[in-house]
């Protein structure tokens, strides 16, 4: 409720200016906050797509490639597979000595019994058909390997 004050008259000794009225501000501000949550909903949607994490594979080259419809199951074989014996199933590393019973309790719940290959190019022909025959005797039907287009197609 705003105050009245008077200014002057009788009480003060000059002139009468007449009277004012002033307010208690009581309200929050609300303007700056929501500046600061637009600024910082920028930031995280710029630096979100930044933070996926996976191994960086150098993928292969094709010149056809058909897009895919279903929800594909990927395996990821890095180049360094032959060192430390390691393969990731979507975003989880995996040791080669579990890898087939991991995709056989995968394969369980699935009613498309096929498998994406993301392999390094570097990665040697010896290396990849171990991890093919461990996907074949944990019942995967189908294995498909991903290769990215060649530039300029």
């Amino acid at each position: 409720m705003p105050k009245v004050q008077s200014t002057g008259g009788a009480n003060g000794g000059r002139r009468a200016r007449g009277t004012r009225v002033a307010t208690s501000l009581a309200e929050i501000n609300v303007v700056p906050l929501v500046d600061v949550m637009l600024v910082l909903l920028v930031i995280f949607m710029v630096t979100a797509p930044m933070m996926q994490q996976g191994l960086n594979v150098n993928l292969p080259q094709a010149r056809r490639g058909d897009p895919l419809n279903a929800q594909p199951l990927y395996l990821t074989i890095p180049a360094d597979f032959s060192e430390r014996r390691f393969v990731q199933l979507r975003d989880e590393q995996i040791r080669f000595e579990v890898l087939q019973e991991r995709v056989r309790q995968e394969m369980v719940t699935r009613d498309d019994k096929s498998l994406f290959v993301r392999m390094d190019a570097a990665v040697t022909a010896q290396d990849f058909y171990s991890v093919f025959d461990e996907l074949k005797a944990a019942g995967v039907e189908k294995v498909a390997l991903a290769a990215q287009p060649k530039p300029g197609r």
